[in-house]
């Protein structure tokens, strides 16, 4: 199944970046059309469409004066079904990050699904910036939603953001699954593996330009890049709606997120954990995932997804979503829905 999406993806791929090129010349003689972005907003409403498809309409809490946290949570809430929450990374907010995903998981879970501070229609005036508050919010929107137990999936910097409301709230958090994250890593890891990389992070996770978004992507994929075909006004258009909304904030959230604090202070999870890492990782090699399941202990257990990135929630969609499954829902339960 995934061997097909992927050569439907580049097929589809081609074949739009050549209508996406014809429109553009066709449209070049006026320049004020030329600046007006028109194909990133048509494919994100197409993902919007895909969310309501999935049980799943957006809404907006405020949890005080200063913090607007942004949910896509179900139109209605199914009492035999789990909850689960999705909490994404860098890339997009969470709507880019779990395409893949919800269609699937909904059949099976009551999904929540917030946009971090600082991402998608996420933001606070206040001046923290540490995973923990990013918890918290998430934590009291879920009990505003209603939701009093849940269980988790969470990728790279969201592993972050989870592993502290898991820590935070073990009445909570009943099992977390944690994908390709470097939660654990010491300064000097996180410094050495910058250096193999040969970037700068803030540049790397917030892109500026496309060439930076290509870097982003051949990094992130194993398998295929997503923008290969992409015109470069495209990926131009992707970047000024998607990453470069609340910019400072954003910088400011990967500096703490490189500083020293996290090197200690790292609690071994009371909850049932897994850990899934692409074994193609460049971002945050295997080794982190099988030292994260050392520090987690015999609660953990690591699955290795073959010929994947860091991005296996869009390379191999169809294992993370089966992994998932298998993991949260109980044994006697049909996972083929």
């Amino acid at each position: 199944m995934e061997s097909l999406r992927l050569c439907f993806h580049n097929f589809l791929s081609f074949h739009l970046s050549i209508i996406v090129k014809i429109f553009r010349w066709l449209f070049s003689p006026l320049p004020t059309i030329k600046r007006f972005p028109l194909f990133v907003p048509f494919i994100d409403a197409y993902i919007s469409l895909l969310f309501r498809f999935s049980n799943l309409s957006p809404c907006t809490l405020d949890l005080d004066d200063q913090t607007t946290i942004h949910f896509w949570a179900p139109n209605h809430r199914r009492y035999d079904k789990p909850n689960l929450v999705l909490i994404h990374g860098y890339g997009g907010d969470a709507k880019w990050q779990f395409m893949y995903q919800v269609k699937s998981l909904a059949q099976s879970f009551n999904l929540y699904i917030p946009d971090l501070l600082f991402f998608g229609k996420s933001y606070t005036t206040r001046k923290e910036r540490t995973e923990e508050f990013q918890a918290k919010c998430v934590v009291q929107g879920l009990k505003e939603l209603g939701v009093r137990n849940c269980s988790m999936f969470a990728i790279s910097y969201g592993g972050f953001v989870g592993y502290r409301m898991a820590e935070m709230n073990p009445e909570m958090v009943e099992k977390v699954v944690i994908l390709s994250s470097g939660v654990g890593c010491s300064k000097d890891q996180k410094e050495e593996q910058l250096k193999k990389i040969g970037r700068d992070p803030v540049e790397l996770l917030i892109p500026a330009k496309p060439e930076d978004l290509h870097v982003l992507v051949n990094l992130s994929i194993y398998k295929y890049n997503p923008f290969k075909w992409a015109p470069d006004y495209f990926l131009q258009e992707f970047i000024d709606m998607i990453s470069r909304t609340y910019l400072k904030e954003k910088q400011e959230l990967v500096h703490h997120l490189l500083s020293n604090h996290t090197d200690c202070r790292l609690s071994i999870l009371s909850q049932e954990t897994l850990l899934i890492w692409g074994d193609k990782d460049r971002v945050f090699p295997l080794m982190f995932g099988y030292q994260l399941q050392r520090h987690l202990g015999p609660r953990a257990k690591l699955e290795i997804i073959k010929n994947t990135g860091h991005a296996a929630n869009i390379e191999s969609p169809d294992s993370v979503n089966a992994l998932i499954k298998a993991f949260i829902l109980p044994q006697s339960k049909d996972l083929n829905g």
